[in-house]
């Protein structure tokens, strides 16, 4: 992917995160009778700015990464004693508070919003089907089985595999008996099974909840849906519909056996036998020879032809259809349920249930926020909404130097009847900001260690 790409999509979305962030603080602000001095987008060097009819300066700065507020206040300066009443520090504890959380809420309110657009086409998501499972692996000894429909988990309902997988991250480093209900295909009836974790995934790497609990989704025909061009594949006369039958006289059942097959053997010739043959009529068996191609994936080689799977039928999807109405409160929950999500995955980080080589910084978001452009402009809005759950929920996380650390800081005042001393302020800013930029690097190096 280009990387100029990459970085206009990450800058695209960070500066509408940060407008409408720093936007629900200069409303609220104003709302209160507040003298707004500067809005600016951005730190360091100003490149640009303007002026309203009420003296505050919008402005864009040099670095992107952030962007403030700055309101009058008696504790940064000499104020005129007639503008002593449009102060930040003479406002109640009410207003304050309102104008320090005005700011996540914009961010909430952004995905409730963006939610109920992408929502409003409608929405599918893959059912959960078990399509394999390990043998010796923890679904296996649980007795879960291929073709089963996991309908439920301690009775959360997953009626995607999305659901699915969200509700097993809760359970990320955890021992615990966690209840599954399933059922088998063109049956209603439901069986229950208790699946054993023992501190499950705990400190690994980009854990996949399907893949620890050692099954797979869905099964994959293995019929070829792609061939891309120049590629091993092409090369070797693959065709799209192709029905791979084996690989080194090994059988395949399942798209995933002939990935098994290929990966491992980057740079070695493989023969490979398809079925081949028009709807209607008499398929014929054609060999194949051709050798994978070598790539590196986090450090280790691995050995790929060039194909993809044919696309799954619809009937493995369900689809929701939404009023108005139902898409505005089917976007709330999924704004509540995003959020629960960062908040949970946050305590595991914590409680050392997650390891920190997950955290991310910006050159992960720019990756990800390029992919996700380059997927089409709903899949952007869909990553746009959901960095403003985590923009919101990380601003209100009780660390000073944060939305959370003031609003800290404020509640103390209501129950103690007045302001925390400057000194515990002061002390506490520069903990909360050696935290902060401590995590940030450990993000950008987990980063740089995934280039």
């Amino acid at each position: 992917m280009n990387l100029a790409y990459q970085v206009l999509s990450f800058l695209v979305a960070i500066a509408i995160l940060i407008t409408v962030h720093e936007f629900g603080h200069f409303y609220v602000a104003r709302l209160c009778g507040v003298k707004v001095l500067r809005f600016s987008l951005g730190f360091g060097k100003v490149l640009w700015r303007r002026y309203d009819k009420h003296g505050t300066e919008f402005s864009i700065s040099a670095l992107p990464f952030g962007g403030y507020v700055k309101m009058l206040d008696e504790r940064e300066g000499d104020v005129p004693p007639e503008l002593l009443s449009q102060t930040f520090n003479r406002k109640t504890v009410r207003q304050r508070m309102a104008i320090v959380i005005a700011g996540p809420v914009a961010n909430f309110i952004l995905a409730v919003l963006l939610f109920w657009i992408l929502l409003l086409g409608g929405s599918r998501g893959l059912i959960p089907i078990i399509g394999a499972v390990a043998p010796g692996s923890v679904a296996a000894k649980a007795g879960l089985e291929v073709g089963q429909e996991i309908v439920a988990v301690n009775d959360v309902e997953t009626a995607t595999q999305q659901a699915f997988v969200r509700q097993m991250i809760g359970y990320l480093g955890e021992s615990d008996v966690v209840r599954f209900k399933v059922r088998y295909p063109n049956s209603d009836l439901m069986y229950e099974l208790d699946v054993t974790l023992n501190e499950w995934l705990r400190g690994v790497k980009d854990p996949d909840p399907i893949a620890g609990l050692g099954i797979e989704i869905m099964p994959l025909k293995p019929i070829i849906g792609k061939v891309l061009p120049d590629s091993p594949a092409a090369k070797a006369g693959f065709n799209v519909n192709d029905k791979i039958v084996s690989v080194n006289d090994l059988p395949v059942k399942d798209f995933r056996d002939f990935q098994a097959a290929v990966r491992p053997r980057g740079g070695e010739p493989l023969n490979v036998v398809v079925e081949r043959g028009k709807p209607g009529a008499i398929s014929e068996t054609v060999s194949l020879s051709v050798t994978p191609e070598s790539f590196t994936e986090k450090g280790v080689s691995y050995g790929r032809i060039g194909i993809a799977p044919q696309a799954l039928s619809e009937k493995f999807y369900r689809h929701y259809e939404y009023s108005v109405g139902g898409a505005l409160i089917a976007g709330v929950k999924q704004t509540w349920d995003s959020s629960a999500f960062v908040l949970v995955s946050v305590k595991k980080l914590i409680l050392g249930e997650i390891s920190t080589k997950n955290l991310s910084g910006p050159i992960s978001i720019a990756k990800v926020a390029g992919s996700s452009a380059q997927d089409g402009l709903k899949s952007f809005v869909g990553f746009v909404a959901l960095l403003s759950v985590f923009l919101g929920v990380f601003n209100l996380l009780p660390i000073p130097v944060l939305d959370g650390g003031h609003l800290l800081y404020l509640s103390v005042e209501v129950i103690k009847g007045k302001p925390v001393s400057e000194k515990v302020q002061i002390a506490a800013y520069q903990f909360g900001l050696m935290l902060v930029i401590g995590l940030s690097i450990l993000a950008m190096y987990n980063d740089i260690m995934r280039l």
